[in-house]
């Protein structure tokens, strides 16, 4: 059965691994934030089977090109009757292994190299532009991953790296609150649109 995640035992795991997800954003040029949340997403906070078995924090597929260890894991694949099959998953030595592949696995795959003119501080683009380069299935992903980043500050974390590097950090002006739960329309996943006209997204404007 699941692990329930509280909040505290997020907060452990922000704190754990805050420092790796910084680190990557200085060599590889992905929002801390982005990298942070998305772990927290993927692995249940680091309590999930794939990331407490196989130090797997971010969900990724072996692929072809992989030639480590792996981990057999149902997820959404299915056999040729339609019923859900063991998905290779890849195993990792240690989950810092595994945040430095994330990192590989989007600067090394042309179709995610959009993402990399985005502002490091615009966490807002580069949660929708994955869903739009086709980094998750879910319609509402943009929208957790964003709901996570928030609630957890994690843009702060950019801002730390930014300012390190000497440039000016530059906020998102206006930021996302969501009523749970967050429902798209058929309509919008049939055009594979993020849930934005449903009734279930706000944007709230935040003054300084």
């Amino acid at each position: 059965s699941r692990v329930k995640v509280t909040n505290d035992m997020i907060l452990a795991y922000i704190e754990t691994y805050k420092e790796v997800a910084q680190s990557n954003m200085k060599k590889y040029g992905i929002p801390a934030s982005i990298i942070l949340g998305q772990a927290i997403l993927e692995s249940g906070s680091g309590t999930g089977a794939l990331s407490s078995q196989a130090n797997n924090h971010f969900g990724i597929k072996c692929k072809a090109n992989w030639d480590g260890e792996t981990y057999l894991h149902v997820d959404d694949d299915r056999d040729s009757l339609g019923n859900l099959t063991h998905s290779c998953f890849r195993m990792y030595p240690s989950p810092e292994d595994s945040y430095k592949d994330h990192t590989e696995f989007l600067t090394k795959r042309s179709r995610y190299k959009c993402l990399f003119s985005l502002s490091k501080s615009d966490y807002y683009s580069w949660a929708y532009g994955l869903k739009k380069c086709g980094y998750a299935t879910d319609p509402s992903y943009p929208v957790k991953l964003i709901q996570t980043i928030e609630k957890y500050d994690l843009y702060m974390l950019d801002k730390e790296v930014i300012q390190a590097e000497g440039q000016e950090y530059i906020p998102i002006e206006e930021k996302l609150t969501v009523q749970e739960p967050v429902k798209p329309t058929m309509k919008e996943i049939q055009t594979k649109k993020s849930a934005s006209k449903n009734g279930k997204l706000k944007r709230k404007k935040i003054y300084r």
